[in-house]
């Protein structure tokens, strides 16, 4: 005979029993569940020590049932930075567990017509039932991609733009500052001759990066050519803008690509053309990322916080009670390591 006694496990604790052991109303375990607005501090306290006392986890269809929301956001990217688009999503991953939601990722090829673009959004759409979306850049600046969601009535908030910054939000770091911050610094080090490795055409904050650079050097009294050549943020980019600058006759000091992926690639030019870093030729990038520290030497770079630039972002998004930031500006910073000298 069998004697084994099973045992059975203990049942999940329901939202009657938050209610009961916070000692309020269903509703008000409802609100505070799903950050609703008007919710005072004191009732916020005891459900959400209610909930942890119980280790109660919100049933997500029971919550989508309740209400008109799917509790899933999407993340919209076209970005060719494999490093950027990993940070952005775990930014707002960190986010979403954060409020008990889903993630949804897609990709949108904006390069395409506006008719194609449109039909990948209806797409998306289509096949989701996404509470809002999180727009990276370009898509974050592309003007149908914006006017389509607002037509459909999607709320969203944007990373890094570049243009109607009220219009949704936003969070973003001073780009320009930022490209003239390294100018400042490349030029109190002696170089005089610069090439620039410029990022996607229809990418806003590549193009602050560059304006603030050109701006900075002109104020400081450079009269000289500033060279430029397309990387569009991708290493093979780099590459072929790095042997384009590294043709130039004299040859530049300086180079600043206005990504990380872009600057490595130029390293690689530098290399094949016989020239060293930072010897001959110093290269700056941006972004910071694993990157910069994986090539040698390792690159000199201006750090951007993307992963709780997302972060903030999707806190946002998710933010019903009105009264979160609608535009956030974080610190950005040179990170100096050994790819850029003084001047040859």
């Amino acid at each position: 005979m069998n004697n084994t006694i099973r045992q059975h496990p203990a049942p999940h604790a329901t939202m009657e029993d938050v209610a009961r052991l916070a000692g309020v109303s269903l509703k008000s375990v409802s609100r505070v569940i799903n950050n609703e607005p008007h919710v005072s501090a004191k009732l916020r306290a005891k459900v959400e020590s209610a909930i942890t006392d119980l280790d109660y986890v919100p049933d997500m269809a029971a919550r989508s049932l309740a209400g008109s929301r799917t509790f899933i956001i999407g993340l919209l990217f076209d970005n060719p930075s494999p490093n950027y688009t990993m940070k952005v999503q775990s930014g707002v991953y960190r986010a979403c567990v954060e409020h008990q939601y889903h993630l949804r990722i897609d990709q949108i090829d904006s390069s395409c017509s506006d008719d194609l673009v449109q039909a990948q959004l209806s797409a998306i759409l289509r096949n989701s039932r996404c509470d809002g979306f999180i727009l990276t850049p370009p898509l974050t600046d592309n003007q149908l991609v914006l006017d389509f969601l607002e037509k459909q009535g999607i709320r969203y908030a944007r990373i890094a733009p570049d243009i109607q910054l009220d219009r949704a939000p936003c969070v973003l770091i001073d780009d320009f500052a930022a490209g003239a911050m390294v100018a400042h610094y490349l030029f109190n080090l002696g170089h005089r001759r610069f090439g620039i490795i410029t990022g996607p055409d229809h990418h806003g904050a590549a193009h602050r990066r560059r304006d603030g650079f050109v701006s900075a050097l002109r104020t400081m009294g450079l009269d000289g050519p500033i060279l430029e050549a397309p990387g569009g943020f991708a290493f093979s980019g780099g590459i072929a803008a790095g042997q384009v600058l590294m043709d130039a006759s004299p040859r530049i000091t300086a180079i600043f690509a206005t990504n990380d992926d872009s600057a490595a690639g130029a390293m690689v030019s530098c290399m094949r053309a016989g020239v060293t870093v930072p010897g001959d030729v110093s290269v700056c990038g941006f972004d910071d990322s694993w990157v910069a520290e994986s090539v040698w030497p390792a690159l000199t770079t201006v750090y951007q916080p993307i992963e709780e630039m997302a972060h903030r972002t999707a806190l946002m998004l998710l933010d019903r009670t009105g009264q979160a930031a609608t535009q956030t500006t974080l610190d950005f910073r040179l990170i100096v390591r050994d790819s850029v000298a003084a001047a040859p």
